[in-house]
């Protein structure tokens, strides 16, 4: 059923992508009645014992199968495409650039109720009123009296989510009302133009800010903007005014945030300036949320869409800007299955739309940087703060030779107090969860290791558990030491649990919000946390990255970073870039209108150059001395790589797989192969792991070797012995 060469005189077929883990579309008789289905449409079609949905991609005169092998579609889910034009691009694109199975890059752009075979139908929401003969009703049960006051103080109705906010078990006697002739349910449409900005300006922009304003809506096609601000520069406020403009025109936009911990703000900063309907797109919604958002987007009821990586493929009925908001992020890239890049794929969306995109971010992506450095992309610069702040003061703390209390120097702790007792906050960043990630036998050198990867395992005091951080397993903690039997099990190192406990000792009077992904796991949490933080119910507040990106505390001005040697020595040649870029989104969250901020950096480093470039240069600086280190050394930006992964229950099957790989096509002289070898953690949730590094200083010469390459990897006599994959511009070699 693969698509082949053409033959003379065939009848017209359809090249369906169906999601699975094949590199290839799948030909198939079109339906015996109606017309020919178009590219972008759904299909159901039998697949092996299966009936699967499937998209439309493209039409064929002939197939490499014989007629009499090929199936007919069952049936037609909708005669017109489902997706847009520039949907149907842009996933061609993605699979070419990707090298991966169509199937689940086709599949990726569709909300799952749609994979599923739902109806691509507008569900409206309802509002219950009360009837003439409601309001003029005796009612007797205090519920339904209840229920009756609440919508007569309503003219217009209210919706079940507000009348679940107001009262409690309300449905038994809205059903009662219903069926008495009381109470109606009237369907609720959202509008479906997209409505202009409102009268309110916002803040006074400064001459930086309408600058880069004056460049993005002065564009009247595709282009490229990176805009380098510090933090605290005002960069949103130029994503909303370049929006406004779009919104001016009749247009939608775009905006991805790297985290669903960062949408919320963003949403509420948009629909307090916005008069148009802004949906939002990320993991944490139902199925139906998800469908209903990006529905409201495609049909133009949208006029904004602000969402996390996968809301790049939202389709848009009006298209007029995309913005990526911290485009440096890991988040943008993900991290299983189809590994793609957000951040790119906007960049080529926008291609597509022939519309500007807009990446913002104080710490630029050296990749990004690069582009700029080379013309590809337009810099934008916002140097300052607004409101007149200054910028943070960096001071190195070197703790060698300094009394310590549980890994936090008692110098630093001494310098918290005087500005809690201003009234001001402090926020400690440690990129740790947990209370400690080892646990030792101080008798005999027992350390937790986790049974299933090559690593210890995290001590989670307030659960009494171990958990290992990589797999998610975990056991209870033990009592004595399994190999000697000794009591002395001592936690070794620092988590953000145990930084919580040390601040509850020393500076007892002031509460500790701890933001991580463990005490943030109820929905509701973070946000109650962060709002917490905004008010000044939390004087301390001590987290990992979760803290320290993009959000706005204006009574912090003292940041602590509690252990900056982690990203000093890391065999991954990004360590230093992301350590980099770490410690100046923590530094901005220091200081913000007439009160000055300070970063203290904890280290064992004090001399190490990518510390002394930071404090002394700034981002800027760093980023210059790391792009020339990069150039000497060919890394990415300066050459291109792909990564093929195998994994396997035993430790022998991924070298073997990697090895028939290696063999499967000679590289160019341009392209060279590295490995195969273990992956730096071999073993990993009960499987052993190994990978083999494909790596050119043309982009051309490694996607024309990959082009022959990746389709042969799936008919290795291995293959179907490990889970494989390969990863184009990979983030991460681990």
């Amino acid at each position: 059923m693969t698509a082949g060469t053409p033959e003379p005189g065939a009848g017209p077929l359809l090249r369906v992508a169906i999601p699975c883990p094949l590199h290839r579309l799948f030909d198939y008789l079109p339906p015996r009645d109606g017309p020919l289905p178009a590219p972008g449409c759904r299909v159901r079609v039998p697949f092996g014992r299966r009936r699967d949905i499937g998209v439309v991609v493209t039409h064929a005169q002939a197939s490499e199968l014989p007629p009499g092998r090929l199936r007919r579609v069952l049936s037609l889910l909708e005669h017109e495409p489902l997706l847009p034009a520039d949907l149907l691009e842009l996933a061609d694109w993605a699979t070419r650039y990707y090298h991966h199975p169509p199937g689940e890059v086709w599949a990726t752009l569709l909300p799952k109720l749609l994979r599923q075979g739902e109806s691509p139908e507008v569900v409206a929401s309802e509002r219950w009123c009360l009837t003439p003969a409601g309001h003029a009703a005796a009612l007797r049960g205090e519920r339904q009296r209840a229920l009756q006051a609440a919508l007569a103080a309503s003219p217009a109705g209210l919706t079940a989510a507000e009348l679940d906010a107001a009262l409690a078990r309300w449905r038994p006697s809205g059903a009662r009302l219903l069926a008495q002739g009381l109470a109606s349910r009237e369907p609720e449409l959202p509008p479906l133009a997209v409505a202009p900005a409102t009268a309110d300006s916002g803040p006074t922009v400064n001459p930086e800010q309408s600058a880069a304003l004056a460049a993005v809506t002065g564009c009247a096609g595709f282009r490229v903007f990176l805009l380098e601000g510090v933090t605290g520069s005002g960069k949103t406020e130029v994503y909303l005014r370049a929006v406004m403009h779009a919104l001016e025109r009749g247009r939608q936009s775009l905006v991805l945030a790297p985290e669903i911990g960062l949408t919320p703000q963003l949403v509420e900063r948009f629909r307090s300036r916005l008069s148009t309907p802004v949906v939002v797109l990320h993991s944490g919604l139902t199925d139906r949320e998800r469908l209903s958002a990006w529905l409201a987007a495609r049909d133009g009821r949208a006029g904004v869409v602000i969402g996390t990586r996968s809301a790049v493929f939202t389709p848009l009925a009006q298209p007029g800007l995309i913005v990526v908001d911290e485009e440096h992020d890991a988040s943008y890239k993900q991290q299983e299955g189809f590994r793609y890049s957000a951040r790119d794929l906007a960049v080529v969306r926008a291609r597509l739309l022939n519309v500007p995109v807009l990446l913002g971010s104080a710490t630029p992506a050296l990749e990004t940087l690069h582009n700029a450095r080379s013309g590809r992309f337009h810099r934008l610069s916002l140097p300052e703060r607004v409101g007149g702040a200054s910028h943070p003061s960096f001071e190195i703390l070197d703790v060698r030779g300094k009394a310590m209390d549980e890994g936090i120097a008692l110098p630093l702790l001494e310098r918290l107090a005087a500005p809690l007792q201003r009234g001001e906050q402090v926020l400690l960043f440690l990129n740790r969860r947990g209370y400690a990630p080892t646990l030792l036998c101080h008798d005999c050198g027992w350390v937790a290791g986790c049974q299933r990867c090559d690593a210890r395992m995290t001590l989670h005091r307030r659960r009494s558990r171990l958990v290992c951080h990589h797999c998610s397993g975990e056991r209870p903690l033990p009592q004595r030491c399994p190999d000697c039997g000794s009591v002395a099990l001592r936690p070794v190192g620092l988590g953000t649990e145990r930084v919580e406990t040390v601040l509850g000792r020393h500076l007892p009077g002031f509460p500790v919000a701890r933001i991580d992904r463990d005490s943030t796991q109820r929905k509701g949490s973070l946000e109650g946390y962060l709002e917490g933080a905004r008010s000044g119910r939390y004087p301390l507040l001590v987290g990992t990255q979760m803290l320290a990106k993009g959000h706005h505390f204006p009574s912090v001005t003292l940041a602590a970073v509690l252990d900056a040697d982690q990203g000093l020595f890391s065999a991954d040649f990004r360590a230093g870039e992301r350590l980099a870029q770490v410690l100046v989104q923590v530094a901005g969250r220091a200081g913000r209108a007439e009160r000055p901020g300070s970063v203290l950096i904890q280290t064992h480093q004090p001399g190490h150059p990518l510390l002394q470039t930071l404090v002394k240069e700034g981002y800027p600086g760093f980023a210059e001395l790391a792009l020339a280190e990069r150039a000497d050394a060919a890394l990415p930006p300066f050459s291109w790589q792909a990564l093929l992964r195998a994994e396997a229950a035993d430790q022998e099957t991924p070298s073997l797989f990697l090895r028939q790989a290696r063999a499967a096509e000679e590289p160019p002289a341009d392209v060279e192969l590295m490995g195969p070898v273990p992956a730096p953690m071999e073993r990993r949730a009960g499987r052993w792991r190994a990978q083999l590094l494909a790596s050119s200083n043309r982009r051309t010469a490694l996607h024309g070797f990959l082009d022959r390459w990746a389709p042969r990897l799936e008919r290795l006599p291995a293959a179907r012995r490990v889970r494989w994959s390969l990863e184009v511009d990979p983030a991460e070699l681990y």
